[in-house]
């Protein structure tokens, strides 16, 4: 039997008892075919088990239905919701979204760029892993719309879809001062990442505005559970009196990794003796040991805008780019991690 893949539009136009242009016609502008030639033209193609080439397709015309979104970390469900946001949009335009993982290393987000530009993609989705946006900037310049993600620019040479981070850090900060924290750590890194330094910067602002409140700043190498876990440890071997009162982490997977340390000895209780709270409301945070505080993040709608945004600068072909900045607020969601009725009892 004949592989289906060797079948070609030929075999299928002579079985169909058509010209090639027709078939080409009823695959890509069935209403300028007569109903009885399509139904004869699908017919041929079941019986063939024809599949179109669609990467020849695509380069015909110069561009693929593939979105690329490049992420930070593909195993934080932050990231997976907001993809999942992406591909519902996406699908309704009748394209996919093509996943990439920069692992917030630079040189592999500037490897999964190229190779979605080779790829012919329709557009990629980014959220950089520092200020340097030199490589979206010629990407975008050899034709290949570019959108950010969870992250805005600076320069507004890019249309982005963010979340008021520094609104999240005083929030947060904010939170953990009204049940009585007074000695606050901001747990998060590397620093370079702009939602770190973003959320970092609202907490200081909070705390700026407290005289009786301090703010340590504890690095972390990765924004992973295993790197939380690190700072718990880190914590537990300090004597009681040098221990914060209360923890930010910058976002819920340090937070959780935190949680799993502290939780390990009777030394430390949650909330009573260090308040607990993260960042992006993964579905992880309501169900970890004790419930935790977080901000919330409009994830899924961030991804499905951002991806509205890109096919709005895609077809824009007169020369002039519209940039277009969507920035959403964060929201507090109070759980047993911070919260102040724990405390009470």
């Amino acid at each position: 039997m004949v592989g289906t893949m060797s079948v070609s539009v030929r075999d299928v136009a002579k079985t169909a008892g058509v010209s090639v242009g027709t078939v080409s016609n009823v695959l890509n502008n069935p209403d300028k075919v007569a109903a009885k030639t399509v139904a004869k033209v699908h017919s041929a193609i079941d019986e063939l088990g024809f599949v179109r080439n669609d990467a020849a397709r695509q380069l015909r015309a110069g561009k693929s239905r593939c979105i690329g979104l490049v992420v930070l970390d593909v195993r934080n469900p932050f990231f997976t919701d907001l993809a999942r946001g992406a591909e519902d949009a996406a699908a309704e335009h009748n394209m996919s979204v093509l996943l990439a993982n920069s692992d917030e290393t630079s040189n592999r987000e500037l490897a999964m760029l190229s190779l979605f530009e080779e790829q012919r993609v329709h557009g990629v989705l980014v959220t950089p892993v520092s200020d340097n946006l030199e490589p979206f900037i010629k990407a975008r310049e050899r034709g290949t719309p570019i959108v950010l993600v969870d992250r805005r620019s600076h320069d507004k040479n890019f249309s982005s879809v963010s979340v008021d981070d520094v609104a999240g850090g005083y929030l947060a900060a904010s939170h953990l001062i009204e049940t009585g924290k007074k000695k606050l750590a901001f747990a998060g890194g590397p620093i370079s990442i702009q939602q770190v330094t973003d959320r970092l910067k609202g907490a200081s602002k909070c705390t700026a505005e407290h005289p009786d409140v301090t703010l340590e700043i504890i690095p972390c190498r990765s924004l992973s559970i295993l790197s939380g876990r690190e700072i718990g440890e880190e914590i537990l071997r300090r004597p009681k009196p040098n221990r914060p009162d209360a923890i930010f982490a910058a976002n819920d997977l340090v937070a959780i990794g935190i949680m799993q340390a502290c939780l390990t000895t009777d030394e430390i209780s949650i909330p009573q003796d260090l308040g607990l709270i993260g960042y992006d409301d993964i579905g992880f945070a309501a169900t970890a040991i004790v419930a935790l505080t977080s901000i919330r993040q409009p994830t899924h709608e961030m991804g499905a805008r951002a991806v509205e945004l890109l096919i709005q600068e895609a077809e824009q072909t007169d020369g002039k780019r519209k940039v277009t900045r969507i920035e959403f607020q964060p929201e507090l969601v109070i759980r047993d991690s911070t919260s102040m009725v724990s405390q009470q009892h």
